[in-house]
């Protein structure tokens, strides 16, 4: 009470409603070898459609990885993802000009970003790349983008603007494909009269090479007049200018020619032919019917000054050329209207529309390479700089004619050669091992620290490292796990234990078990599956671990974390074509007795968990999930309600509020079968004067956990008639 210095009424509250709050178990967390996403970053996933977008969908080399994922998003909602990467894997990029070699040989284009943090803290852009891929990985190579910064590169003209030439001529036959520019005539006399200069040359030349720079790869072309109508036609390729010469009586007659490759033939029924001096070839950038308008200067720079001639706008399209991220070749994975070079520019709402921030901060698939985007026209190797702010823009539009549109390079998953020692054991089948062990631990540490981020499940996916498989599961249970104490680690044995080995499938899956930790907080499951991978069109063996975390979710959800999560009732596992395994009762009986968890398919009931063991292999209460899992949701649960203990005075009154707080908790969970029994004591027997004085406390919390039935004995017992059943009942 508050010290008063007149009569009055004081008003105190003591709150002793504090309770122990419920704790999330359904946390599932998982690092893997995926096609795309970020690397060494834990990121939440809520659905197999989710996970496709965000890791890339599955190809030959890592469907174990995924398919493990995905099963368990079949049970659950919300899994964390790592994705771990070779070392050697590499960033796809875009370059400035096409002069610059592209290939493995390209070391100065060796980038690798692994996720969004590590680009804006760490890496160094080369200064020649005007765009990055956003995560590493060969899939990056299927990006194409462009963009168009001018209303001249959105639509134009194309025309011949050299003086002295008159003709440069461009025709295309009908039915062909491949649009001809030619500037011919030029003679040069035996004698020594009328010879062409050099300078008559390289103009013929550089003009035939600059008519045909007025296009783009997928430029949209208008051929035709008024009297023999109009066609468009999509531009495929552009060649290099050549020039030829033929010997004439007298003179040789010289011809400069560039060839521009369509998509498709022209059909119109006259041959096409124009002399650009005279006439004009319509073109429009190949996305220029996806945006309302061509590019031009935005509000923001309008009313800055009134920077009316800013043209500071640019579209921009991310585009999936090849289809291997799709599926359709071209497909528009990305678009963004109307943004701004300047650095300040605005939208009505006050977000940035700096072309740099909003790639930065909303594009999937890219980065800007150091705020640079190259401006058609430059000369080799330059970098045009759009870094400019709204009010330093007066007179400084744009005027390309051509939008800059490139296909990403350079991008790759890495190879084996770069796998040395700790390479990751497993089948021949998957390239996963590309991969190598330290890397994919790397990825999974991103869990261990239990106060970043809330799990209570690990996937093992593939068993990798060692003779046997195991050091990946121990490295699980040792150093996450068992440190972390509120997670387990759901382990499958080595494909090759269970697959196209006859015989010797539960032999060989105790020696794996042999070689795994002992360990209350590991789990070990039967082997492999079958089933449909939709996306390749094909049947895959993949390991159960992640089916077998995803039926514990599904037991946190149906009943409470303490009941077994094997058996009929809430065992049974999802998307099985067939069980490349499915032990006998022998074979049961073996691996049950090293504490495998055996996966059985019982013909007309389904494929059942049919066991519920960890790998503890003393006995023990903990040698079982359910009461590995009742602790594990006890000890979490309690211990974040005993923070608000701390720095408190050690008497009777937070004693008091202690067990006044721990006690409905547990009558809680005794109501709902997980506990038999259990005791509370926190008290002066065991907060004694000594413990007191060291600034602690303690709390000792007994319990007495439910089990689990593992094993019926029915018996049948044959009464005579004139026998009553009390004569007999406990008799024997």
């Amino acid at each position: 009470m508050g010290f008063q210095v007149s009569p009055g009424v004081n008003v105190t509250e003591i709150d002793l409603t504090t309770i122990v709050p419920a704790v999330s178990t359904t946390e599932g967390s998982f690092a893997g070898h995926f096609r795309w996403g970020p690397v060494e970053l834990a990121n939440l996933v809520s659905s197999e459609e989710e996970l496709a977008n965000t890791y890339g969908k599955p190809d030959g080399t890592n469907f174990e990885t995924f398919f493990t994922a995905a099963n368990f998003l079949a049970y659950g909602n919300k899994l964390y993802v790592s994705r771990a990467t070779a070392t050697s894997a590499l960033n796809a990029t875009v370059l400035q000009n096409s002069a610059t070699a592209v290939g493995s040989a390209n070391t100065s284009h060796s980038i690798r970003i692994k996720n969004q943090e590590h680009y804006d803290n760490d890496i160094t852009v080369p200064a020649d790349a005007s765009f990055l891929a956003r995560y590493p990985g060969s899939l990056g190579n299927s990006l194409k983008i462009s963009v168009c910064d001018s209303s001249g590169a959105f639509e134009s003209t194309v025309s011949n603007n050299a003086t002295g030439l008159s003709n440069c001529d461009i025709d295309i036959a009908v039915g062909n494909t491949e649009l001809v520019i030619t500037v011919a005539d030029l003679k040069a006399s035996f004698t020594d009269t009328a010879n062409v200069t050099v300078a008559e040359y390289l103009l013929a030349k550089n003009t035939a090479s600059n008519v045909a720079s007025s296009f783009a790869v997928g430029d949209i072309v208008k051929l035709g007049n008024n009297s023999i109508g109009f066609t468009e036609k999509r531009v495929k390729t552009i060649g290099s200018t050549t020039v030829t010469g033929e010997v004439v009586t007298g003179h040789t007659v010289f011809t400069a020619t560039a060839n521009i490759s369509f998509e498709s033939k022209y059909t119109l029924s006259t041959a096409f032919t124009a002399n650009l001096v005279a006439s004009s070839i319509t073109r429009k950038w190949q996305f220029a019917g996806n945006f309302d308008a061509a590019p031009g200067t935005s509000l923001f720079c309008n009313n800055v000054a009134n920077n009316a001639d800013a043209s500071d706008e640019l579209h921009v399209v991310v585009q999936d050329e090849d289809g291997a991220i799709s599926g359709v070749r071209g497909s528009i994975l990305e678009s963004y209207s109307n943004l701004s070079r300047a650095t300040d520019a605005k939208n009505e709402s006050g977000e940035s529309i700096y072309y740099y921030d909003v790639l930065h901060n909303q594009s999937r698939w890219v980065y800007n390479g150091g705020k640079k985007v190259r401006v058609a026209g430059e000369t080799q190797n330059s970098t045009a700089d759009y870094v400019n702010t709204a009010v330093n823009m007066v007179n400084t539009a744009v005027t390309n004619t051509v939008p800059f549109s490139r296909s990403f390079t350079i991008g790759r998953d890495g190879g084996s050669s770069n796998v040395t020692a700790h390479v990751l054991v497993g089948d021949s089948d998957s390239g996963e091992g590309n991969v190598a062990i330290g890397q994919l631990t790397t990825a999974y540490d991103k869990f261990k620290n239990a106060e970043e981020i809330d799990i209570s499940l690990v996937l093992q996916g593939k068993a990798r490292g060692g003779t046997h498989g195991h050091q990946l599961g121990n490295y699980l249970i040792d150093n996450i796990a068992e440190p972390r104490k509120d997670c387990i680690v759901i382990i499958s044995p080595a494909k090759g234990d269970v697959i196209n080995n006859f015989g010797d499938e539960a032999a060989n899956t105790v020696d794996f078990r042999n070689a795994l930790t002992s360990s209350s907080y590991g789990v070990l499951d039967g082997g492999y599956k079958y089933q449909y991978d939709r996306y390749n069109d094909v049947y895959r063996y993949v390991p159960y671990n992640g089916d077998v975390a995803g039926l514990v979710v599904r037991t946190d959800n149906l009943r409470d974390p303490w009941f077994s999560p094997a058996g009929f009732n809430r065992g049974i596992i999802k998307n099985v074509i067939k069980n490349p395994y499915n032990p006998d009762k022998a074979d049961r009986d073996i691996l049950y007795k090293s504490g495998i968890n055996p996966v059985v398919t019982f013909p007309g009931q389904g494929t059942i968990l049919f066991g519920d063991k960890t790998l503890l292999a003393k006995p023990s209460a903990f040698d079982r999930i359910n009461v590995r899992r009742l602790f594990i949701v006890l000890e979490k649960a309690i211990s974040r309600a005993a923070k608000y203990t701390l720095f408190e005075f050690n008497d009777e009154f937070t004693r008091a509020q202690f067990r006044n707080m721990v006690e409905p908790f547990l009558r809680d969970v005794q109501g709902r079968r997980g506990i038999f029994d259990f005791k509370v004591v926190c008290d002066e027997t065991n907060n004694t004067g000594e413990i007191i004085d060291r600034n602690e406390f303690i709390g000792d919390i007994y319990i007495k956990p439910a089990r689990s039935i593992n094993f019926i004995q029915l018996n049948f017992i044959a009464v005579r008639t004139n026998v009553e059943f009390s004569e007999v009942v406990g008799s024997f």
